[in-house]
C-alpha cells in the first residue's frame, strides 16, 4: 500500500481564460474544481496508474468537506483528520493565447498541537500496512518547519520508503531525516542547494549535492524530462541519471510534478529498475500535460510516451 499525506489540502480551480488581462473583466472558456494539494494530486495519479493509494492528511471547514467527499466520489481511497480551521481554496487561470499559467494559492488553516499529534497517531496507524509514504506540499499555518522531518525519523524506524516534494526551509530540515527520494523542481532545487543551474551538468551535481544533505534519492525534473542522482538504500555511492522526452504540445502544466512523482513511485513500488522508474515518471507527468487538472491523464496515453523517453546514464 501506499499513503499519501497532505498537510495542507485544498480546493483546486482551474479556469481557462484567453487573453487574460489584469484589471479586466473576464468569463473563463472551461472551468475545473477538484480537490487537491501536492499529496493528493499525487494519490491521484497512482490511482490512474493502477496502484493501491489510501489519501491522508488534515482537512477542515466546509471545503475540507467538499475535499474529502469528493475524493470519496473519485474512488480514492481516503483517512482525513479534521480540523477545526477552514482548509484553503487554490486557483489556477490558463491562458492558452499566450500559453501562460498564473497561480493564487491561499495560505491554508492553522492547526493546533492537539490536531498535530492526531495526524501523527494516523500516520503511525497506517505505517502498519504501508510499504510507502509520499509526503507533498506547503505546511499549513503553526505547523513546525521540521515536521517533515518528524514524519520521515517516525517512518524510518518501521523501515518504511519515505517520498518527499516541497520547498524552502521545509525541504533542508527534513533532508537531515534521510527522506528515501526527493523531487524538487529546477527553481526548488537551486534554492536548496544555494546556487543556479546553467547546464545539465549543474543539475546533476546538483542532485548529487542533495543526496549529501540527506536524501538516498534525488530527482530534478523540468519541462524537458529530468536527472536523478539514484542510490539504494544503505549505499553511499550512486548512479546519476538524465531522462529525456521530446518537446510536444502543452495544455496545462498544473500537477505534473506531482504526476512525475507518482510515475516514479509507483515503478519503485514495483520494484522496477531505476531506468524503468524514470522512464515512467517523465510519461507520466507528460500525460498531465495533455489535459487540465492536476493527477489527470489518459492511462492509456502513458505507454506511448514513455517509449519516447530516453534514460542515459551521466
Amino acid at each position: 500500500m501506499i499513503v499519501t499525506v497532505t498537510l495542507n489540502a485544498a480546493l483546486d480551480r482551474t479556469l481557462r481564460v484567453a487573453n487574460l488581462q489584469f484589471g479586466s473583466r473576464h468569463r473563463a472558456e472551461s472551468s475545473l474544481t477538484q480537490p487537491g494539494g501536492k499529496a493528493v494530486n499525487v494519490a491521484r495519479a497512482l490511482k490512474r496508474l493502477g496502484q493501491p493509494v489510501i489519501a491522508t492528511g488534515m482537512a477542515g471547514g466546509r471545503v475540507g468537506t467538499q475535499i474529502i467527499e469528493e475524493l470519496t466520489e473519485e474512488g480514492i481511497l481516503n483517512d482525513f483528520v479534521r480540523i477545526g480551521d477552514q482548509s484553503r481554496t487554490s486557483t489556477a487561470v490558463i491562458d492558452p493565447m499566450y500559453n501562460r499559467q498564473t497561480e493564487i494559492n491561499e495560505q491554508g488553516p492553522s492547526v493546533t498541537e492537539a490536531e498535530i499529534e492526531v495526524l501523527l497517531d494516523k500516520v503511525r496507524y497506517l505505517s502498519r500496512g504501508a510499504d510507502v509514504f509520499v509526503l507533498a506540499g506547503s505546511l499549513p499555518r503553526d505547523v513546525p518547519q521540521d515536521f517533515y522531518a518528524t514524519l520521515i525519523e517516525e517512518l524510518h524506524s518501521r523501515e518504511t520508503l519515505t517520498a518527499l516534494d516541497t520547498t524552502g526551509t521545509p525541504l533542508r530540515l527534513a533532508l537531515a531525516g534521510k527522506p528515501g527520494v526527493v523531487s524538487p523542481n529546477v527553481r526548488e532545487a537551486e534554492d536548496c542547494v544555494g546556487y543556479e543551474f546553467a547546464d545539465r551538468a549543474d543539475h546533476a551535481q546538483g542532485a548529487r549535492v542533495l543526496c549529501e544533505m540527506g536524501a538516498e534519492t534525488a530527482l530534478i525534473h523540468d519541462e524537458t524530462g529530468c536527472v536523478a542522482h539514484i542510490r539504494s538504500r544503505g549505499q553511499t555511492k550512486g548512479a546519476t541519471f538524465r531522462a529525456t522526452l521530446p518537446r510536444r504540445d502543452v495544455v496545462s502544466t498544473v500537477g505534473s510534478g506531482d504526476s512525475f512523482l507518482a510515475g516514479y513511485v509507483a515503478a519503485r513500488y514495483d520494484r522496477a529498475s531505476p531506468e524503468a522508474a524514470l522512464s515512467l515518471a517523465v510519461a507520466t507527468g507528460a500525460a498531465n500535460t495533455q489535459q487540465y487538472g492536476a493527477g489527470v491523464f489518459d492511462p492509456d496515453d502513458v505507454p506511448a510516451l514513455r517509449r519516447q523517453v530516453i534514460v542515459e546514464e551521466m
